[in-house]
């Protein structure tokens, strides 16, 4: 009894010696431990035609955006991408872009799912996937018009876009993405599809695109696909959308698959495979090797001579369409050749297929 009712007494001696702190000093500690949020983007609550309720769309814009008043930028629609959703990591991977310069510049649209299970799957005829999955099915096509009367509109009367648009979703998401591009193809120019629940309905999905690729209307369009290791139906799916591929794509179709199974899971695959498809869709040229500034970088501190080949190619701007396609390995074996050469690299993992 006598030891707990010392304790209180010894802190007040210990306040009662310590120096006065002012009142603003105390609140600004305060705020200090708040702290300020880190802002990612923002979110808009618009109405929707489709679902007759508000719906809420998450947008970030490439820090290029306010630099300019007269250019366009591409769209990535993120399905499944509400701000509780995959906004913040996607986000949060394109703001890394800013300030490293690897990639174009790109928009991202965030679309949030409510009913996620009713909106991304396609219809189903067999009652057991309702109740295993514990919701009402079927919901695609309300979220592919949705997007295309709703959201698309309300992007393009708000933000200075071109007609580069991506969408990329995981899992169920990424059957979305598969059954969109086989329905209505023309909706996207990309399509990135990351472990699509290709077993959905027997496999149904991936056993329509070999009908689908030969009614496909000619276009320019993008396919990006990678699964883990979830073997299965969800694997055999994926190889039987390959084989349809490899046998029949469309012409315009340029498409590749990233086998992934000895790398990563279902539940770890998603952020590596978003930035590699982003690698892939907009690659960014640049000039490889190291300033004449570098002094650090050369023996004896002093930049080499550049090549002849270097010399003329600094007369011409670095684009995407001015730049040498190459390798890594390529450059790494005569850094000073190819030092201040425009290149482009395929930065990430190399391809298991495509074309």
């Amino acid at each position: 009894m006598l030891k707990s009712s010392l304790i209180p007494v010894a802190i007040l001696a210990l306040m009662n010696c310590a120096p006065a702190q002012n009142v603003s000093d105390v609140a600004a500690t305060a705020q200090d431990h708040a702290g300020v949020p880190v802002t990612l983007g923002t979110t808009h609550s618009i109405p929707s035609s489709v679902y007759g309720m508000q719906r809420r769309i998450s947008v970030k814009l490439p820090i290029q955006y306010t630099k300019t008043e007269s250019e366009n930028f591409p769209v990535l629609y993120l399905i499944d991408g509400g701000p509780e959703q995959d906004f913040p990591h996607i986000a949060g991977m394109l703001q890394s872009i800013d300030i490293n310069w690897t990639l174009e510049p790109i928009i991202l649209v965030g679309v949030e799912t409510v009913n996620r299970r009713y909106e991304v799957s396609p219809p189903s005829n067999d009652p057991r996937y309702a109740e295993a999955m514990g919701s009402k099915l079927g919901g695609s096509q309300e979220l592919r018009d949705f997007i295309r009367k709703d959201v698309m509109p309300w992007v393009e009367t708000n933000y200075r876009v071109s007609d580069d648009r991506m969408v990329m979703g995981e899992s169920l998401a990424g059957l979305w993405v598969v059954e969109t591009l086989l329905k209505e193809p023309d909706m996207f120019t990309k399509y990135a599809a990351v472990s699509p629940s290709l077993w959905w309905e027997n496999m149904d999905v991936a056993k329509s695109s070999k009908d689908a690729f030969t009614s496909f209307p000619y276009g320019e369009q993008q396919l990006y696909l990678t699964m883990g290791n979830e073997g299965w139906n969800m694997q055999k799916g994926l190889d039987i959308l390959i084989e349809n591929l490899e046998q029949g794509a469309p012409d315009g179709l340029k498409w590749s698959y990233i086998d992934r199974r000895d790398l990563e899971d279902h539940g770890s695959i998603y952020h590596p495979a978003a930035l590699d498809a982003l690698r892939l869709f907009y690659p960014l040229a640049n000039r490889t090797g190291q300033s004449a500034k570098a002094f650090y970088m050369f023996d004896d501190g002093i930049s080499p001579p550049l090549s002849e080949m270097v010399k003329k190619d600094l007369k011409i701007e670095c684009t995407n369409e001015t730049a040498r396609i190459t390798t890594f390995a390529e450059v790494a074996k005569n850094h000073m050749e190819w030092n201040g050469l425009c290149v482009q690299m395929k930065l990430g993992a190399a391809r298991t297929k495509g074309n």
